[in-house]
């Protein structure tokens, strides 16, 4: 699917298209800085139902809410060094035990997904608007 969009309201639509096509418990969201992944994630989560506060995990790496349907995690790997740093936090155990994970900057990573089915969602913004994939 794509989807361009030019201000915070067309997220709704974008998410609403998004929610019937997920089928896989991992997310990967790749984005330069300001692309909109936080503001997607924010979104996204209301959508399913969570009415926690939600904010970019950037400094906590790992951030933890609560939906009708499960846990969801959203992680943020842009200052993870190698991927021994993604193993120390403990990845794997919230990938067992999650509805849903999202992961921002997840390329440190995604090798080791190789053989799991994952969605990708990639976010361009081009000044005008933001150009958006998803797979």
């Amino acid at each position: 699917m794509q989807f361009n969009i030019k201000n915070i309201e067309d997220w709704h639509q974008v998410v609403d298209s998004i929610i019937p096509h997920l089928q896989h418990n991992i997310f990967l969201l790749k984005g330069n800085l300001g692309a909109g992944k936080t503001t997607f994630t924010q979104f996204l989560l209301k959508e399913l139902g969570s009415e926690d506060e939600i904010s970019s995990p950037t400094y906590s790496i790992v951030n933890e809410y609560n939906t009708p349907k499960g846990k969801i995690y959203h992680f943020d790997l842009y200052r993870l060094k190698n991927i021994e740093e993604v193993y120390d936090i403990g990845i794997e155990e919230y990938l067992d035990n999650a509805f849903l994970c999202i992961i921002e900057w997840p390329e440190v990573y995604e090798e080791e997904l190789y053989g799991l089915k994952f969605h990708t969602m990639s976010i361009v913004n081009t000044g005008e608007q933001r150009e958006i994939t998803f797979d």
